[in-house]
């Protein structure tokens, strides 16, 4: 049997050297599969490069969604794989059977255009929730279709995602697997969470970045009026403005997390394609209204 082809998208800033090598060993480790992998410099000329794994710098960092459709693109046409895999580039792919079993779980889930693997640090072996994509998030090895994603490392068909017009480029970070997921299922497709396919990825802090606050708020707005129907856009924002309101101690934190949700109602979210009235009645079932 021919193995499935597989196109992987890695991105670097060459400030993970140690874990870069070791996610790398991992990918190309890979059994049953037939792997095209690109490594996109968002900013920089990619350093440790395997043997025969393409490359492509960018003058500047564009942001991780952008970056990935770039290297998307780099392995799109003739010969491309049926699955994209987006890797985080201080993942570690624990077995070599990993994508193996990612691709066998997206053949039995014909309906799910994505398969979220479980994430778990590989020093403690816990999920934290925000991995978890779904709202009950106590049980992290609980399978099921979601409707949402995260980003950093996900199976996608190759067709879906193309439908779907690939990721926010301009959201630079934070919440573009969001808007991808509500495109994907708008089109009609879902997406399956396989918790016993296990990916390794350090439990760091998402609030190490910087601008954190910043674009959280503006993206949670840009979501908002791409993909919601009029009437739920108030109720969303009124949603996550609470939310935050409560999560959030710092009132200095607070100030620049205000600063992105205005920011993000002047404007550029781009092209508005609401889903459809019956989209949220489907992802209302699957277990998640859009409006958390």
């Amino acid at each position: 049997m021919t193995p499935t082809i597989i196109d992987v998208v890695v991105l670097t800033m060459n400030d993970r050297p140690a874990e870069f090598r070791q996610a790398m060993a991992s990918l190309l480790a890979q059994r049953d599969v037939e792997l095209r992998v690109v490594i996109v410099g968002n900013g920089v000329e990619p350093d440790h490069v395997p043997a025969g794994v393409r490359t492509v710098t960018l003058p500047a960092n564009v942001g991780i969604p952008e970056g990935r459709n770039v290297g998307a693109e780099a392995l799109a046409g003739s010969g491309c794989g049926e699955f994209v895999f987006f890797f985080d580039n201080d993942a570690i792919l624990p077995a070599d059977d990993v994508l193996a079993r990612l691709v066998t779980e997206a053949r039995s889930r014909p309906e799910a255009a994505y398969v979220q693997p479980r994430i778990a640090d590989p020093g403690t072996g816990v999920t934290l929730r925000r991995w978890v994509p779904r709202l009950r998030a106590g049980d992290a090895t609980r399978p099921g279709t979601i409707t949402v994603m995260a980003e950093g490392v996900v199976l996608v068909r190759r067709a879906d995602y193309e439908a779907a017009g690939g990721w926010p480029g301009h959201f630079f970070l934070f919440h573009e697997g969001i808007d991808l997921s509500w495109r994907l299922w708008d089109l009609g497709r879902t997406g399956w969470y396989a918790p016993d396919i296990v990916i390794n990825h350090p439990a760091s802090n998402p609030a190490r970045h910087a601008g954190y606050y910043r674009l959280v708020a503006r993206n949670r707005v840009w979501i908002a009026y791409r993909r919601l129907p009029a009437p739920l856009i108030p109720l969303y924002l009124a949603v996550w403005t609470a939310l935050s309101l409560v999560r959030i101690r710092s009132r200095a934190n607070l100030a620049v997390w205000f600063a992105g949700l205005r920011e993000g109602f002047k404007g550029g979210h781009g092209q508005r394609r609401p889903m459809s009235w019956a989209t949220v009645l489907r992802l209302t079932r699957a277990g998640r209204p859009p409006i958390v």
